[in-house]
């Protein structure tokens, strides 16, 4: 099921979601709170999100010789963008950054149905 199955506002350009003619803000906001509700049963579901910062392809004969301290060459370049996967699916770009010792991602392009 791809977003516009869903008839979802497309945010991914900055558009703001904008409300129907004839409607009040407050009637607007009802409109949100409602579609925030309807949506409520699916904020519980796990997902699976993978950050890839690259890949490689080596015979199994060069993996069974590999030990700590080796260095697996990536198809990355040091800077670019690492792809960032839901449920198996690309869903973004981004950049890997340290939050208290910790790795994380930064998302920086939201990657549409068409770019995947």
């Amino acid at each position: 099921m791809s977003t516009n199955d869903l008839n979802l506002p497309d945010l991914a350009n900055g558009s703001a979601v904008t409300r129907p003619r004839n409607t009040t803000s407050a009637e607007a906001e009802d409109m949100r709170d409602k579609i925030a509700a309807d949506l409520r049963p699916v904020f519980d579901v796990p997902v699976s999100v993978q950050a890839v910062i690259g890949r490689t392809t080596i015979e199994v004969s060069k993996l069974l010789e590999l030990s700590p301290g080796s260095i697996l060459e990536l198809d990355r370049r040091v800077g670019e963008a690492i792809d960032i996967y839901v449920n198996s699916r690309l869903v973004a770009r981004g950049e890997v950054v340290v939050v208290d010792d910790r790795l994380g991602v930064t998302m920086t392009e939201i990657i549409k149905n068409s770019d995947a």
